[in-house]
């Protein structure tokens, strides 16, 4: 049995690791943390659950980078 699981990122398909850690799939697409929001199955997701929160088989994420200026 495969440990594998497809998500939908930014509206494509990646593939990772059952349970991965919302951080560590981050880390593996290489996004940085600090300068990113998530909307995790249509709701923005707070960073304080991040690291609780395993991805599931089907879980769409919506992954926007935070750019400071004015």
């Amino acid at each position: 049995m495969s440990n594998e699981i497809t998500i939908q990122v930014n509206g494509e398909t990646h593939s990772c690791s059952f349970e991965t850690s919302l951080p560590d799939l981050l880390q593996q697409l290489r996004f940085n943390p600090r300068l990113v929001a998530v909307e995790y199955n249509g709701e923005i997701l707070h960073r304080q659950f991040w690291a609780d929160t395993k991805v599931q088989p089907s879980d769409r994420l919506e992954v926007v980078t935070i750019v400071g200026g004015g």
